[in-house]
């Protein structure tokens, strides 16, 4: 998709702008990744990652850009043996990763609209 996308709209000014714009559309009605407490859910086809098609996956970045991910760093830790296993129920972690959930969606919602109201600035602005 992105090869055809960088294809198609030539080396004008604007073709950079309208790439990343339909980019952005044709990934904005994508899933979301979810955090969730493995410990709570009964069926591990929900761990499965569609596009990498891996049964088992779990995604974090540095634990200082994210509290979900400090969490995900801990209890990998806790199941490799390398610290003590984390002292909460799976439902208050579930809990936990029920609120980054809705942060995260708060967040894209947000961005989203700055987005919608940029794009619409620029087509008032533009002849």
């Amino acid at each position: 998709l992105q090869k055809s996308l960088s294809e198609t709209f030539g080396t004008d000014k604007y073709s950079r702008a309208r790439k990343e714009v339909l980019t952005y559309m044709f990934s904005r009605p994508m899933q979301m990744a979810l955090y969730f407490c493995t410990g709570v859910l009964d069926d591990e086809t929900l761990f499965h990652h569609y596009a990498l098609n891996v049964p088992f996956y779990t995604h974090f970045t540095s634990p200082i850009r994210r509290y979900a991910d400090i969490v995900v760093h801990r209890l990998l830790s806790a199941a490799l043996g390398a610290r003590s296993p984390i002292k909460m129920e799976k439902e208050a972690i579930q809990k936990q990763a029920d609120h980054c959930n809705d942060r995260k969606m708060a967040s894209k919602r947000v961005q989203e609209l700055s987005a919608d109201l940029f794009f619409s600035i620029f087509v008032r602005v533009r002849p």
